[in-house]
């Protein structure tokens, strides 16, 4: 069904003028304006209104194949620029059923057509080019104007949004916690240093790196120092076949090693003398593992006990038994004031100096605490983890006695350390994947994974500036990660030990 409407249409403010001529206009009404071009202001004139009704199709069926497919869209007839006049005239709006032949298939887009070659066909019918000889109209949006290609204006209050949410991340970008969160961690090692005969050994205590930036390795029966500052590596002492070396750990001041052996005495050693300057005993059973603070040093042993030594006086100041096997971690907190002890008994202990009994005992564990770490950024955060039973790393409140946190690792927890320029921390595990991961306080996010030994990590160190960590496995390799960022140079300028010269 056609319907008819009429409109009125001013071409006079246009420069390029468009006659709307019906969809009736039978071929010689074309041929017509196709001789009489050259006159087209006579031609205008001359033109008419057209109806199209039922009755007039039906005494033409010959032309109801063309009235059908000029429905589609209207002819028209381009004007010469330059002609200016009104044109006031009813044009035929038709409507296409849409059981309609030319809706079943084979649309194409209008893009894809010549649009030269649409014009020599409506208006003079002549032959489409075979690209696009058979054609159906599929946009009824043909020559339209469309109002999203319009450049909108930004509404005010959205712009000033957006010009607040770009100053925030610009500022977000030059702050140093947003740097620390979005840093990258290089998940290959910096350096790797054979470790012949290091011992694969969960219970010892073998590298250590001092304040002077000197890390020592005990390999078997010897000590080997290597600096970080040349690169050398200095064989510093060998107990031969006499001794094993258990555990070793450096004075604060980092100029004296103290050295564990499978016999049960320590060890003294001067760092720039190379030589023994004290033994002490008191232990039955190897000594695994060693803590130092100030000139008190700890011990811990297989035969159960922990040993407190004042080296000023040369003397056992101290014996404390609290774990029922052997204690296979020590350390001190921040303060120095009290220092944690975990056991092959699946205890962690917090001890007080100067008392004989733990002020703390924590049973969560369910396997041997080796793994223990005291955070530098929140006092009293004490962090411990479990062997290949327990795979836990869990988080206490040493001051209210509670446990705050835990996560499952889902492997043997052997190491674990706090950052000292960023609250972050790392654990080292063993069983089953061998790896190494950094962990974020306290949401507990991995910040990122290193992998790289082939056996348990079974060691691990932190440089004196915080951004570099050694790990030793099985493998018999060391291997050097750089992890953490450097520390600001504000935080330096507050910090009072910093030695400095005087000129």
């Amino acid at each position: 069904m056609l319907q008819q409407k009429n409109a009125e249409i001013d071409v006079s403010q246009f420069e390029d003028k468009l006659l709307f001529i019906s969809s009736k206009c039978n071929k010689e009404n074309a041929l017509n304006t196709q001789i009489k071009q050259n006159d087209m202001n006579e031609q205008l004139k001359n033109l008419n209104t057209f109806e199209i009704n039922e009755a007039n199709i039906e005494e033409k069926p010959k032309d109801k194949q063309i009235v059908t497919l000029q429905a589609k869209t209207c002819r028209y007839i381009p004007l010469r620029s330059g002609i200016k006049q009104s044109l006031s005239e009813d044009y035929q709006y038709r409507q296409i059923d849409e059981n309609t032949e030319l809706k079943k298939k084979g649309d194409l887009q209008i893009d894809q057509l010549g649009f030269k070659e649409i014009y020599k066909y409506q208006l003079f019918d002549q032959q489409l080019d075979n690209q696009i000889h058979n054609f159906n109209w599929k946009s009824k949006n043909l020559f339209h104007y469309d109002i999203r290609k319009q450049k909108k204006q930004l509404n005010s209050s959205l712009l000033l949004t957006y010009n607040n949410l770009m100053e925030l991340q610009e500022s977000l970008q030059n702050d140093s916690n947003y740097k620390q969160h979005h840093r990258k961690i290089n998940i290959n090692p910096i350096k790797v240093l054979d470790a012949p005969q290091l011992q694969d050994d969960f219970y010892l205590n073998l590298i250590d790196w001092s304040s002077q930036n000197i890390l020592s390795v005990a390999l078997q029966s010897s000590v080997y120092l290597w600096s970080a500052i040349n690169n050398k590596v200095t064989k510093f002492c060998d107990f031969r076949n006499t001794d094993i070396v258990c555990s070793l750990t450096w004075a604060p001041q980092g100029n004296q090693l103290a050295i564990g052996t499978e016999s049960g005495s320590i060890q003294i050693y001067d760092q720039q003398k190379m030589k023994r300057i004290s033994t002490l005993q008191g232990h039955t059973s190897r000594v695994g593992s060693l803590a130092w603070a100030g000139q008190t040093l700890c011990s811990g042993s297989k035969d159960k006990s922990i040993q407190l030594y004042d080296l000023r006086q040369q003397k056992i100041i101290g014996k404390l038994e609290g774990h029922k096997q052997e204690v296979c971690g020590l350390k001190w907190s921040p303060d120095e004031y009290q220092f944690a002890s975990g056991g092959n008994d699946n205890k962690l202990l917090v001890w007080r100096l100067g008392s004989q009994v733990p002020i703390i005992k924590f049973n969560q564990h369910q396997a041997a605490v080796k793994a223990i770490a005291w955070s530098p950024h929140k006092h009293g955060l004490l962090c411990s983890g479990g062997g290949t039973a327990d795979r836990a790393i869990r988080f206490f409140n040493t001051s209210t006695t509670e446990q705050l946190d835990w996560i499952d690792t889902g492997s043997q927890v052997c190491n674990l350390l706090f950052s000292k320029t960023i609250n972050e921390f790392i654990s080292t595990h063993g069983y089953s994947m061998n790896q190494i991961i950094c962990w974020k306080y306290p949401t507990l996010e991995k910040v990122s994974t290193l992998i790289g030994h082939t056996s348990r990590v079974l060691f691990l160190a932190m440089s004196p500036d915080g951004e570099t960590i050694v790990t030793g496995a099985g493998d018999e390799t060391l291997r050097f990660w750089n992890i953490f960022p450097k520390k600001e140079e504000s935080q330096l300028s507050q910090t009072l030990l910093i030695p400095s010269k005087i000129r």
